[in-house]
């Protein structure tokens, strides 16, 4: 019987410490049988490995050794490697992931798994956005100790993107909304005799709830996509890490004078949308309602408390932060690839939509409850 070849890969417990694993020999292509033995054999109380004695090593090994520590649980960042390898290794390992994906799998079980991986992601997507709210509110507060920080003239170009250009779309569909509400509500109450009524379902309406939210909306599609697009371009021509290099803060170039466009034109564009909801619901009155003008306007005037107007103002910041926060999160978590960008901006949008809807239901109900 011929004694194994010196080159053969072979797996030896240490004698000082049985839970690691020495390796020696060639693991190369060549080998590859002996490897797969090598790796089955290994005793299964390992804990670790130490690579430093093993002649020749190729991308096959490398591979080899980190299914070896999936299946086994091992962590193989902490596997001890020549110096020769570690390049050749941390390539290997960069790449590793890139293979491609399992074809979709069908039944409940499958379906139960992509929900528990959906929800956990979602509620990953929470806390990383609780966490760069934290940050940027810190970085702002910084701008008072040190006003340098601030960029007026990024601040007032994205003022001018987010609120200017989007006063005519903002306008347009509340002028249109206003005018179908008008309409629907006008169809009910005609059968009662109280179309007159029409001047508060519209009044309220608007000034509580549609005006702020459809702007929300349409900036939510609009400026939280814009946003992802611009960074996330930005991250993938590697700008981002050159910002970075050059010791400035990317928080403070990209991110803080966006959410102050945000906090600042979104409020207004909110004025814009219930002045034109408002005329959406006169105009209908006017003309389909046999509702004058001047009669239409003093019922509003009697009619309308302000507490209606600052239930739906107050509710602009808060929606426009969360905006323009979703939007620089999505943006700064681009992994370099067009697709990656084309990713996270619908995930933006998706994002920014949802819980805009949500969190105004919950303060409509809030605002309701305490009789406000």
């Amino acid at each position: 019987m011929t004694a194994p070849s010196t080159h053969t890969p072979q797996i030896a417990a240490d004698a000082r410490t049985p839970s690691r694993l020495r390796l020696s020999g060639r693991w190369t292509l060549e080998n590859a049988n002996a490897i797969s033995a090598a790796l089955h054999g290994a005793p299964h109380e390992a804990t670790t490995v130490d690579a430093s004695a093993v002649e020749r090593l190729d991308s096959l090994g490398v591979l080899q050794l980190m299914r070896f520590a999936r299946r086994r649980g091992l962590d193989f960042d902490a596997f001890a490697f020549h110096d020769n390898h570690r390049a050749l290794v941390n390539a290997i390992e960069d790449v590793s992931d890139e293979r491609p994906k399992k074809k979709r799998e069908y039944g409940v079980y499958a379906a139960l798994a992509r929900l528990g991986y959906a929800v956990t992601d979602n509620w990953k997507e929470v806390l990383a956005l609780i966490a760069f709210f934290g940050e940027t509110l810190v970085k702002m507060l910084r701008l008072f100790k040190e006003p340098s920080r601030f960029r007026p003239t990024a601040t007032v170009h994205h003022m001018e993107q987010v609120g200017l250009d989007a006063v005519p779309l903002v306008a347009l569909l509340c002028y249109l909304v206003g005018a179908v509400v008008a309409f629907l509500g006008a169809t009910i109450l005609r059968d009662f005799g109280a179309t007159i009524f029409v001047v508060e379902l519209v009044s309220i309406s608007f000034l509580r709830e549609f005006g702020v939210l459809l702007t929300a909306i349409v900036l939510a599609g609009r400026t939280a996509s814009a946003f992802t697009a611009q960074i996330g371009a930005m991250v993938s021509r590697e700008e981002v890490d050159a910002i970075r290099t050059l010791g400035m803060d990317p928080i403070d170039l990209l991110v803080i004078p966006r959410v102050l466009a945000l906090l600042v034109m979104l409020p207004l564009l909110t004025f814009v949308a219930m002045i034109f909801g408002l005329l959406g619901g006169l105009t209908v009155g006017a003309y389909n309602l046999d509702i004058p003008p001047q009669q239409y306007l003093a019922r509003m005037h009697e009619t309308m408390e302000l507490r209606h107007f600052l239930v739906g103002l107050s509710k602009a910041p808060v929606f426009a932060l969360l905006i323009s926060l979703i939007g620089c999160l999505e943006g700064l978590q681009v992994e370099g690839t067009a697709q990656s960008v084309g990713e996270r901006t619908t995930s933006s949008v998706v994002q920014a939509i949802s819980l805009v809807i949500i969190i105004d239901a919950f303060a409509a109900i809030w605002f309701m409850e305490i009789g406000f």
